[in-house]
């Protein structure tokens, strides 16, 4: 307002100039603190200019302000590293620090939504997956895993084809170059009728299987993805046959889908970096 009562227009005018321009300095703030990594610890202005696309003074500029909240720290001369708050809030117990930990309340929320049985399956550094955790459904007849913890080849059932359809493509040949062992009579056993199915799932984002690995279950499941932008492992309901039409098959995969790219972005994970490597798989 100026004197008088009347009101300052340039001053309201530049409000939302203002607001894009917080809204901007942070997002340039986030791109220059995504640069930094295991391989990438340190980094100098020019580094984070080329990787970001800021020109040098803008980087500089972010940079000071940075350090004064410790969102980076200087190591060296006009080199930085990431700053102590980060630490922090890691170790506040506000953060999850395991897959596990971050997935129990949205397979807590999709157990609720579709009272079905909901399975973690985590990918091993072996290549196999192993089931994690499950937070069992409420109903009479339901899927309780008994095998927790044990390998189990991506190729076999929906929660391992959710994650193979999501690593690069040799690494996908690489796990379909080995013979495989029909578990069931739905197991499918030919590599270009899995490559098939992955393809499915990708489009769709999330896989199905029927009885494939186990007789009268059916799965659905959708890849999870962290900060390093591969995927890590699945989440995915396991629903007796009895219970499984295929318009609820296509519900409960939507919905795994969101779900299993929630905790994928809680975990890191960006549209752009995993499209980077998957360019064809649907994500949310």
């Amino acid at each position: 307002m100026t004197e008088g009562g009347a009101v300052d227009r340039g001053t309201v005018a530049n409000k939302p100039d203002a607001r894009r321009g917080g809204v901007q300095s942070i997002d340039r703030a986030v791109a220059i603190l995504r640069c930094f990594d295991g391989r990438r610890p340190e980094l100098g202005i020019s580094d984070l200019a080329r990787s970001t696309g800021l020109s040098t003074s803008t980087v500089h500029r972010l940079l000071n302000a940075m350090q004064q909240n410790h969102l980076v720290r200087q190591t060296g001369a006009k080199r930085y590293g990431l700053g102590p708050f980060l630490l922090q809030l890691a170790n506040s117990g506000a953060m999850p620090r395991t897959l596990r930990e971050a997935a129990l309340p949205f397979m807590t929320e999709l157990r609720d939504e579709f009272d079905e049985t909901i399975g973690l399956h985590e990918l091993l550094q072996s290549g196999q997956r192993i089931v994690a955790a499950q937070v069992e459904s409420h109903q009479e007849l339901r899927r309780t895993y008994t095998d927790i913890g044990v390998p189990i080849r991506l190729a076999y059932g929906g929660p391992g084809k959710a994650i193979l359809c999501a690593l690069p493509a040799e690494e996908r040949a690489r796990h379909l170059a080995e013979p495989l062992e029909r578990l069931t009579a739905s197991t499918t056993v030919d590599p270009a009728g899995i490559e098939r199915e992955l393809a499915d799932a990708r489009a769709r984002g999330y896989a199905e299987s029927n009885g494939q690995r186990t007789v009268g279950i059916c799965a659905v499941a959708a890849p999870v993805f962290d900060h390093t932008q591969r995927v890590v492992g699945a989440i995915g309901a396991s629903v007796p046959a009895v219970r499984m039409t295929a318009e609820r098959m296509a519900e409960i995969g939507a919905r795994v889908r969101e779900v299993a790219w929630q905790l994928s972005t809680t975990l890191g994970a960006t549209c752009d970096g995993v499209h980077s490597t998957i360019p064809d798989i649907t994500l949310g």
